[in-house]
């Protein structure tokens, strides 16, 4: 799905929370911005936590996703800059939480988020980065359906697979009714700790079971990527050398690399 002005579009989803989809929105965007890309991430979370992770205060923000899904505001005068060079920013507020009771008596309501891309005719951005709520929503219905591919986050704990299944058959009603284009780019694995059993195990699960949709690249659980929020900053302006910060970059190289073979 080609938008004018806007490289590929990438969800990242799972409608469990604590499983690093924020954290991943934030590095992964902040490590293809380090490679001379020009990325917009799109907060979708009515937590706004990925707002906050990147500095903004949401106290400031006039306005953000709910005034582009539920005012119809142009994409262009939503998007904020971040001190992160290449990076930009469509914040989320507390207010988003009532775009999902108001864009059900909208006519197309899961097409808005879609229909507010094709319409954007700013500056162009090499990278699109939804990050989704922790629910399969009419939020999470409307990124899925403005995308062109969904990133799934997956903690190698116990219950990683549970919910997996609907998060899957969510996407092929999305690509059968909405979105004929959508993809799944892959599993990123997130939290691994292979001095862990457990971990390592479900680790080799979902790699035997998914095949090549899984990263080779995986973000290790570590205290950096935990503390970066804190600072208003993605990890590698926290702690460049980190495990974490090395992590992001693996996978944001990853993510160039598949794109390159799929375009």
């Amino acid at each position: 799905m080609k938008h004018k002005n806007l490289g590929p579009v990438f969800s990242i989803a799972n409608q469990k929370g604590g499983v690093g989809k924020t954290t991943t929105s934030i590095n992964l965007a902040a490590s293809l911005s380090a490679f001379d890309k020009r990325v917009l991430v799109l907060d979708l979370d009515p937590q706004g936590n990925t707002t906050s992770g990147l500095g903004v205060d949401k106290d400031n923000v006039k306005v953000g996703m709910y005034e582009l899904l539920s005012h119809g505001e142009d994409l262009k005068e939503a998007i904020i800059e971040t001190d992160c060079e290449g990076l930009y920013l469509v914040p989320a507020t507390i207010d988003l939480s009532g775009s999902e009771v108001e864009l059900v008596n909208l006519n197309a309501r899961e097409e808005i988020l879609k229909t507010c891309l094709r319409n954007y005719e700013g500056e162009p951005f090499d990278y699109v980065i939804i990050d989704c709520p922790p629910a399969l929503n009419m939020l999470t219905i409307n990124a899925l359906t403005a995308s062109d591919r969904v990133l799934v986050t997956l903690q190698t704990e116990f219950y990683a697979m549970e919910g997996l299944s609907q998060l899957m058959d969510t996407i092929r009603r999305v690509r059968a009714n909405l979105n004929e284009h959508l993809e799944i780019e892959g599993i990123l694995l997130t939290m691994v700790d292979r001095r862990n059993n457990l971990s390592s195990q479900v680790e080799k699960d979902v790699r035997e079971y998914f095949g090549a949709q899984v990263y080779e690249a995986v973000v290790p659980r570590n205290v950096r990527l935990s503390e970066a929020p804190s600072y208003g900053l993605p990890v590698m302006y926290h702690d460049l050398r980190s495990k974490g910060a090395q992590a992001y970059f693996q996978v944001a190289q990853e993510m160039m690399q598949r794109e390159s073979i799929a375009v």
